[in-house]
């Protein structure tokens, strides 16, 4: 329980898609100007990456990884197909984005208008391979963490480009120098927040605990300052009692 929450809370605010390892960052800037066309997108986003990486997990574990195929037979266990990574995850993806394009226009049409080329462009948003190719390097051991890992990194994209839609929709009604309007004061923007996002690291991960080596030597410089101070406290006793000594002499 305690993975699957790390995992939940990191790839949300730690490895942020678009604050840590900026990734999805045209659909992020060019369909951030509205609260409502924002929502929209990243609630796309969110469905595509929790469906795509745990069926792309399948994929890696049963068919493209090195040794993969012996659940067909022993003579299978040497073949190795993880060259056809890309293709396949991309196509995966398609097929995800193509459903995801069908319903959206059959519901929402109006939402649908508003997305525009950026909602079939999720097929090619290097936010959505970047989840299942990350899921592929971090070796997920299990379905569930890696449902838990699309899903929270949709999430944390999610809440990027809302996050990014309010405070635009607010700027038009601010004095924002000239030189600064649209897209600068944006990346500005996004990079305070990518700031804001990554002090979270040490709260959730205890990357800010000392690593075992240094506890160790502090632990050893301890115990010889207390070493030191009993041998001094000794020595103060042995002069003060060779001095009360040569009193009563």
């Amino acid at each position: 329980m305690m993975e699957h929450l790390e995992l939940f809370f990191r790839s949300i605010f730690v490895d942020n898609m678009v604050f840590s390892v900026f990734l999805g960052m045209c659909s992020y800037l060019a369909v951030s100007k509205k609260v409502s066309t924002a929502v929209g997108l990243g609630a796309a986003v969110i469905f595509v990456l929790g469906v795509t990486v745990p069926m792309n997990w399948l994929l890696d574990q049963y068919l493209l990884r090195d040794g993969a195929l012996v659940w067909l037979g022993p003579e299978y266990a040497d073949y190795d197909l993880s060259f056809l990574s890309f293709i396949l995850f991309i196509a995966t993806i398609a097929t995800m984005v193509q459903l995801v394009e069908i319903v959206v226009e059959k519901f929402s049409p109006s939402l649908y208008n508003s997305l525009g080329i950026f909602l079939p462009l999720i097929a090619v948003n290097c936010a959505i391979l970047g989840g299942s190719l990350f899921m592929q390097t971090r070796d997920i051991p299990n379905i569930g963490l890696a449902f838990n890992y699309g899903l929270s990194s949709g999430i944390g994209w999610f809440l990027a480009i809302l996050a990014i839609a309010a405070i635009r929709e607010k700027i038009r009604y601010s004095n924002v120098p000239a030189p600064l309007r649209g897209l600068g004061i944006t990346f500005i923007i996004t990079g305070l927040m990518g700031i804001g996002f990554q002090s979270f690291g040490g709260m959730l991960t205890g990357d800010n605990e000392a690593p075992e080596e240094a506890q160790t030597a502090t632990v050893k410089v301890e115990e010889e300052k207390e070493n030191k101070k009993e041998i001094v406290e000794e020595e103060d006793q042995d002069k003060a009692i060779s001095y009360n000594e040569a009193i009563n002499k």
